[in-house]
């Protein structure tokens, strides 16, 4: 690696370099298992089912990705993005059915076999590629914004909900909670500076469960996951059973589906937003390169999976799949065992998993938190044009406070309004009069919608001899609005009895102003054996 690429690699990313080997891919997947259930149990709550319905989401969706994803040690499982998204379609069909639940899972079983659809549909139109079109800032916000929302999201485990509502944990169980997840993050941090034979995450998870464990037996609470999962039912547990194939309840009409069809292509859309943009990031992590296409192929079949064994759905996890990668899981051993570990605990390990403090778990996500964030983005904002800050603090605003999908289009939109500005004003030309009295214009740039308007100011059709040629070895006519702008310098030049001609344009500009010949009318007469770069990647 030179030393500019190094340089280069401190401002903007941390490389994370470590062995691929099976004991690291087994020891990490069985950290992200143990951080995988307060989440899932987060996110069924907030679907409005029943957790074990975001548990076996975790399970499939983090099973069937790293068997066939595009990206190995990416963690899939259920998430918020899709939780708050099907959220208002289980209460919906609720409020229709009056409470019955039976319903409003089988309706949200189809919308997301019908999201799952979706997703295969773009992986064998090979679009995942356009994810490689992302800018660096956007992709800079976005990891903020997620590092942001991971944040605000651990917060809620200080509260209990009880007739006064949310409150804030007794001060005791408050300050025994702040130890715990102290201890966490200082076991997380230190032990790899001592030794890197386990996980530190797994580490500072084992230890401080053993310490809560002795502190509420000797009469100090200690906030648990059985706490969290019975937050909402007194009588709620962690142990599931193996799922089985079902139908989903919902009668298969034209309403039927055009109610779950706005849901679905929602979902479909932000699950891979997610997915892709969370792919790129661990691409650049770890220097090596997943496929988007395969991914959301990988994707689609473990919603549909999800929707026949009652699942929630979801997509790509960007916190757990940092501690994977943070851990060492590298292959899809890691992926493939975290879902396997999580099935274990939640069938036959339920009481030692309810038994693991939230403190635990809250202070291995600060450190996910820590690590995601790009804080060298402080420092490169006075070195970077003004634009791409922007881009980086509109991504990171509009992630936090509206959701990802949102982010990353409006990021995507003000990056190309900066790109279009800029080359739009960076066009012109050199002019000379050949031997035959024919009027040159050599152009330089892009024509295009952005450049239009100046492009049309270029010409001096009023003094301009009988022939002008506009020379484009130097150009290119890259849309509609360029073709547009060449046939209104025509009709001008055609105006006062001046033909106008185009000389050196590449076949496929060529191409393109024939097909449109019904609309301009413009004279070739050269053409050069020169074709633009098709980029056929998956």
């Amino acid at each position: 690696m030179s030393e500019k690429e190094s340089k280069r690699n401190k401002i903007f990313k941390l490389i994370i370099n470590k062995p691929s080997n099976l004991k690291n891919d087994l020891l990490s997947g069985l950290t992200v298992a143990l951080a995988l259930v307060p989440e899932a149990i987060a996110f069924s709550f907030v679907a409005g089912v029943n957790p074990k319905v975001g548990l076996l989401a975790a399970f499939m969706m983090g099973l069937i990705t790293a068997v066939i994803g595009g990206r190995p040690g990416m963690i899939s499982g259920a998430t918020g993005a899709i939780a708050v998204i099907f959220a208002p379609l289980v209460a919906k069909i609720l409020e229709q059915t009056d409470g019955d639940s039976q319903t409003a899972l089988g309706y949200l079983f189809s919308a997301v076999i019908l999201m799952g659809v979706i997703q295969i549909i773009f992986g064998v139109l090979k679009l995942g590629k356009f994810i490689r079109l992302m800018p660096h800032p956007v992709m800079l916000g976005f990891v903020n914004g997620l590092a942001i929302i991971i944040f605000k999201a651990q917060f809620s485990q200080f509260y209990v909900t009880g007739e006064a509502g949310e409150t804030l944990l007794a001060m005791q169980p408050l300050l025994i909670m702040c130890a715990l997840i102290a201890l966490t993050m200082a076991i997380s941090h230190f032990l790899p500076k001592l030794t890197t034979a386990v996980p530190a995450t797994l580490t500072g998870i084992v230890v401080v469960s053993v310490i809560a464990y002795f502190l509420n037996k000797n009469g100090f609470e200690v906030r648990t996951v059985l706490d969290y999962v019975r937050t909402n039912d007194p009588n709620a547990t962690v142990k599931t059973s193996l799922p089985t194939f079902a139908l989903p309840h919902m009668p298969f009409t034209w309403d039927a589906i055009k109610l779950i069809l706005p849901f679905s292509i929602l979902a479909a859309a932000v699950g891979l937003i997610e997915s892709l943009m969370t792919l790129s990031l661990i691409d650049e992590i770890t220097e090596t390169r997943g496929r988007g296409n395969k991914e959301s192929i990988g994707q689609g079949v473990a919603n549909i999976v999800n929707g026949f064994f009652g699942g929630m759905g979801g997509c790509a996890m960007i916190g757990q799949s940092m501690i994977n990668i943070r851990a060492g899981g590298r292959s899809r051993w890691s992926g493939a065992s975290a879902a396997i570990f999580l099935l274990c605990f939640i069938v036959w390990g339920s009481v030692l998993i309810e038994m693991i403090p939230l403190a635990a778990l809250v202070g291995v996500m600060f450190m996910v938190v820590i690590g995601t964030f790009e804080w060298s983005s402080f420092r490169i904002m006075r070195k970077v044009p003004k634009s791409d800050a922007f881009v980086i603090i509109l991504v990171s605003v509009v992630t936090v406070i509206a959701d990802l999908a949102i982010a990353v289009i409006a990021g995507l939109i003000a990056s190309a309004l900066v790109f279009a500005w800029k080359h739009g004003k960076k066009i012109y030309v050199n002019s000379k009069t050949n031997d035959h009295g024919h009027k040159i214009y050599q152009l330089e740039g892009l024509v295009f919608f952005g450049s239009a308007s100046n492009f049309k100011e270029l010409f001096d059709v009023k003094n301009d001899p009988e022939d002008v040629i506009i020379d484009f070895a130097n150009a290119r006519v890259c849309d509609h609005s360029g073709i547009e702008a060449i046939d209104n310098i025509s009709k001008r030049y055609a105006a006062v009895n001046k033909k106008l001609h185009l000389l050196n344009l590449s076949k496929e500009c060529s191409e393109l102003i024939a097909k449109a010949d019904n609309i301009v009318e413009i004279s070739i007469i050269e053409d050069l054996d020169w074709h633009l770069a098709v980029d056929k990647l998956a």
